[in-house]
C-alpha cells in the first residue's frame, strides 16, 4: 500500500475549525467571523497599560496620546498580517517559524515568546491583586495568591467551546469600557486641549521610557501569535473567494476590537491628566495612589469603578495569555500538556517574582514592576514582528494573498520604529550601568545586547541570504511519502469489558481488528467490597455473576467461530487490566472511552489513561455512550 498524506498539528487543535461559518448567510456570516480580535483587545488594555498611561497622563498630561494612536494603528496592522497568516496558510506564527528556521534559532525565539508571556502575566497578576485590594482591602500578598484560582476559571471556559469563552471576554471588555466612560463623564475633560496630544512630540527621555512602556503595553508579541491561532477557529471555504472573504471579515473585527481596546487606553491617560496633571498631582503614577485619589474629584463611584475595571482587566486578559502559552508552546516544540497544568505553570511563573517583590521591597515597588513588564514586551516585538512579516510577504507561500507593496512598506517602517525606540531605550537605561558599576554587570548587558543584535540581524537577513526554499528544520511530523506499510496482525486481542450495552461494540471493533485465526481474551474486573478485601480469593455473589457473564460472552462467540477465552480480575481497574494483558501475552488491547466531560472525565479517565502509560502495545480506544449496567 502506497501512502502519499501530508500531515500537520492542527493550531489549537481542540477548537479547530469548531465554529463553522460556512453555513450562515448575511449578518449572520458576518457575526459568526467576529471575536477572534476582541480575544485579542483584551491584551492592549491589561493591567500593565494601566501603569503606563497613568504614568503617562499624570506626569506629561495628554502629550502622549499620540503614541496611544499610533500604537492602535500598528496594532491594526500587525494584527491584520498575523490574522492573514492563520487564514491563508494554516499555521501559527510559531508554526511558520518552526518550518523555518534552524533548531537554535528556534529555540532562543521560543524562550523569548515564553519571556514575553510572563512579562504578561505578571502584569495581570499585579494588576488583579491590586483590584482585589482596593476593592475588598486585602493584603497585596493574598490578593496574588488568590489569582491563582482563575486557572480552574479557564479550565471551565474551554469546556464550554470557544464562542462561550469570546462572549465572556466580550462581557469583560464592555464592563472596563463602560467603567471608563462613567468616569470620563464625570472628569469632563477639555476637547481642545485633548486634541493638542495628538501632535506627536517627547517631553523628555523619561517620556521615551514611558512611551516604549506603552508601545510595549500596546502592541504586545502574544497577540501575534495568538491572533494567527485563533483566526483557525473558523470553519471556512477554502477558495480563493472563501479565504478573501475571512480576511475581510477580521479585519473588521479587529478594527471594531482595537478601537474599542484604545479608547480604553486613552481614557484611561486623560482621567489621569485631567485629574492628576492638570490639578499639579504630576507624581501620581500608581494604580493605587490614583484610586486613594480619585474620590477627591470624581467622587465615591469613580474608586470603585477603578476597582472593579481593574479586575475585570487582569481576568480577560489572563485567559488570552494562556492560550498564547499553549500555541509557543506546541508550536514552537511541538509539546502538549494538560491545559491545567499549562495554566499553573504560567502562573506561578508570574507569581513567584510577584511575591519576592512584594516581600523584599514592599508594595511602592509593584507599580514600577508593571512598567518594567511592559518595557520587557516592547522589547520582545521585533523578534515577532520581523519573521511574520517575511512570512506574509513571501508569495511562493502566500499565492495571491500575499501582502501588497504598500503595506510592506508601512510594516517595515513600523518594525524599524519599534526596533529604534527600543534601542535608544536600550542605551538610556545602560548608561548609568556602564558609569558606576563593576565589570561583570556591564560583561552581561554587553554581551546580551550582541548576542540578541545578531539574532535580531539573522532573522531580518536570513530569507536574503538564502534564496532558497528551506526545508523543515523541526518537522511537524516525518514526511510519509512514498511508504510500503507493514500491515500488523494481531493474534491475541484482549477486550476490557463492563458488561453493558456497549460490550456489544467492544467486542464488534475487536473482531475488526482481528483475522481468522486470531484469539479473543475477554477481560472484566470485579469491583465488590469482597473482591477488593480478598481479591483472587473471593466467591461472593458479584464475583460468580461475573464469571457467568463472561462465559456466556465465550460460548456466544464461539458459536460463531471464534477462537474466545475470559479473564477476570480484581480490586483496582487500571491495574488489574494492565496485568491481565500482560499475562496473557496479547499484542492488542481494545477499551471503551466513555466521553466524560468535568468532573467525571478527572474520575472516569484514569482508567484509561493509566493502562495507556503502562502498556507498549496498540491501544484502541472506542468512543461510547455510557449505558446503564445490565
Amino acid at each position: 500500500m502506497i501512502l502519499d498524506k501530508k500531515l500537520y498539528d492542527n493550531s489549537l487543535s481542540e477548537v479547530h475549525g469548531s465554529i463553522d461559518t460556512k453555513k450562515q448567510l448575511g449578518w449572520k456570516k458576518i457575526f459568526s467571523f467576529l471575536g477572534p480580535a476582541y480575544l485579542i483587545s483584551v491584551g492592549y488594555m491589561d493591567p500593565g497599560n494601566w501603569a503606563t498611561d497613568l504614568q503617562g497622563g499624570s506626569k506629561f498630561g495628554y502629550s502622549l496620546i499620540w503614541v496611544l494612536l499610533m500604537s492602535n494603528l500598528m496594532a491594526l496592522l500587525l494584527q491584520g498580517l498575523s490574522a492573514r497568516l492563520g487564514i491563508v496558510r494554516g499555521r501559527d506564527l510559531a508554526q511558520a517559524n518552526r518550518e523555518a528556521y534552524p533548531k537554535i534559532v528556534n529555540f532562543t525565539l521560543y524562550i523569548l515568546a515564553e519571556i514575553a508571556i510572563a512579562a504578561c502575566d505578571l502584569a495581570e497578576v499585579l494588576g488583579m491583586a491590586i483590584g482585589i485590594q482596593l476593592l475588598t482591602g486585602l493584603p497585596l500578598v493574598w490578593g496574588v495568591c488568590l489569582t491563582v484560582l482563575d486557572t480552574f476559571l479557564l479550565l471551565y471556559l474551554q469546556k464550554l467551546g470557544m464562542r462561550k469563552m469570546e462572549i465572556f471576554i466580550i462581557t469583560l471588555v464592555a464592563i472596563i469600557a463602560g467603567a471608563f466612560l462613567v468616569q470620563m463623564i464625570i472628569a469632563r475633560p477639555d476637547l481642545g486641549e485633548i486634541a493638542t496630544g495628538f501632535v506627536p512630540h517627547l517631553p523628555g527621555s523619561e517620556a521615551l521610557y514611558i512611551a516604549i512602556g506603552i508601545i510595549g503595553a500596546t502592541v504586545m508579541p502574544h497577540n501575534l501569535y495568538l491572533h494567527s491561532a485563533l483566526v483557525q477557529t473558523r470553519k471556512i471555504e477554502r477558495t480563493p473567494e472563501g479565504i478573501e472573504q475571512a480576511i475581510k471579515y477580521n479585519r473588521i473585527d479587529s478594527a471594531v476590537a482595537l478601537n474599542m481596546a484604545f479608547f480604553v487606553n486613552a481614557a484611561i491617560l486623560i482621567v489621569a491628566a485631567t485629574v492628576f496633571f492638570k490639578t499639579g498631582n504630576s507624581k501620581v503614577a500608581e494604580i493605587r495612589e490614583a484610586h486613594r485619589l480619585l474620590p477627591n474629584f470624581l467622587g465615591n463611584l469613580a474608586p470603585m469603578l477603578f476597582a472593579v475595571a481593574l479586575i475585570a482587566a487582569g481576568q480577560s486578559s489572563t485567559i488570552t495569555g494562556t492560550l498564547a502559552g499553549q500555541i509557543v508552546m506546541e508550536g514552537y516544540l511541538s509539546l502538549r500538556i494538560n491545559p491545567w497544568i499549562r495554566r499553573l505553570l504560567t502562573r506561578l511563573l508570574a507569581i513567584i517574582p510577584a511575591l519576592i517583590v512584594i516581600i523584599i521591597y514592599g508594595d511602592q515597588q509593584v507599580d514600577s514592576l508593571l512598567v518594567l513588564s511592559q518595557v520587557i514586551l516592547s522589547l520582545q516585538l521585533g523578534f515577532a514582528i520581523i519573521p511574520l512579516i517575511h512570512f506574509v510577504s513571501d508569495k511562493s507561500k502566500m499565492g495571491n494573498f500575499v501582502i501588497k507593496f504598500p503595506t510592506k512598506i508601512a510594516a517595515w517602517l513600523i518594525a524599524t520604529v519599534l526596533i529604534w525606540l527600543n534601542f535608544q531605550m536600550l542605551i538610556s537605561q545602560s548608561v548609568p550601568v556602564f558609569e558606576g558599576s563593576s565589570m561583570l554587570p556591564k560583561i552581561i548587558i554587553a554581551a546580551s545586547a550582541l548576542f540578541f543584535s545578531g539574532l535580531l540581524l539573522y532573522i531580518l537577513f536570513e530569507p536574503a541570504i538564502t534564496r532558497r526554499k528551506m526545508a523543515a528544520s523541526i518537522k511537524m511530523h516525518p514526511e510519509m511519502e512514498n511508504i510500503v506499510l507493514d500491515i500488523p496482525l494481531y493474534n491475541k486481542i484482549a477486550i476490557a469489558l463492563d458488561f453493558s450495552e456497549n460490550d456489544k461494540k467492544l467486542i464488534s471493533y475487536a473482531i475488526g481488528q482481528g483475522n481468522q485465526g486470531s484469539q479473543y481474551i475477554l477481560v472484566h474486573i470485579v469491583e465488590s467490597a469482597s473482591a477488593k478485601l480478598w481479591g483472587s480469593q473471593s466467591d461472593d455473589y458479584e464475583t460468580r455473576k461475573d464469571q457467568a457473564q463472561l462465559d456466556d460472552y465465550v460460548n456466544q462467540l464461539k458459536q460463531k467461530g471464534f477462537n474466545a477465552t475470559s479473564l477476570l480480575g480484581y480490586r483496582n481497574r487500571a491495574k488489574e487490566i494492565v496485568r491481565l494483558v500482560k499475562e496473557s501475552h496479547a499484542d492488542m488491547l481494545v477499551v471503551g472511552a466513555h466521553g466524560h466531560t468535568g468532573i467525571k472525565d478527572i474520575i472516569y479517565g484514569e482508567t484509561v489513561n493509566s493502562v495507556r502509560h503502562e502498556l507498549r502495545i496498540p491501544i484502541l480506544m472506542v468512543n461510547i455512550k455510557e449505558e446503564p449496567a445490565s
